[in-house]
């Protein structure tokens, strides 16, 4: 809505939400509500924004200013969100050191640390693969080369 550089900050929220799917119901309603936030207004900008990543979850960060305004930013959709989508997978394992539920390549696992690069504390690319790689691990994921 409005870019706020002089507007005082009421609150920053972080909201997980489906791509093109907010709706005013629960979880994302009363959340909104309780900071005076026009819910629908919200529903419509963040659908609108992310309606070319369907089928992704997309965080973003809300901030709400004293005059009830809000400005949405994106982030890249989590790790692991990417690493079960490359795998073909609902979720991951529950016994993630014994029972494995399949296999991510190197290839995938350096797409997934590219797209992901400005969200992640790494320096390099290498070391952004190795965090990858270790989310990979803790859903029960092999990597092959």
């Amino acid at each position: 809505m409005a870019q706020g550089k002089n507007k005082k900050i009421k609150v920053v929220l972080k909201l997980t939400i489906e791509a093109g799917k907010a709706t005013p119901a629960p979880p994302i309603g009363p959340t909104l509500g309780q900071h005076g936030v026009n819910i629908q207004e919200f529903v419509t900008q963040y659908n609108d924004k992310t309606r070319d990543k369907m089928g992704d979850v997309i965080p973003c960060i809300l901030t709400v200013y004293e005059d009830r305004t809000f400005a949405i930013e994106l982030k890249t959709p989590p790790v692991t969100h990417l690493l079960l989508k490359a795998a073909g997978l609902k979720k991951g394992s529950g016994k993630p050191n014994t029972q494995k539920i399949g296999f991510v390549t190197k290839a995938q696992i350096k797409d997934i640390a590219e797209k992901k690069m400005n969200d992640l504390n790494a320096t390099s690319m290498e070391s952004a693969m190795k965090i990858v790689e270790g989310s990979a691990k803790s859903l029960g994921m092999e990597v092959k080369n």
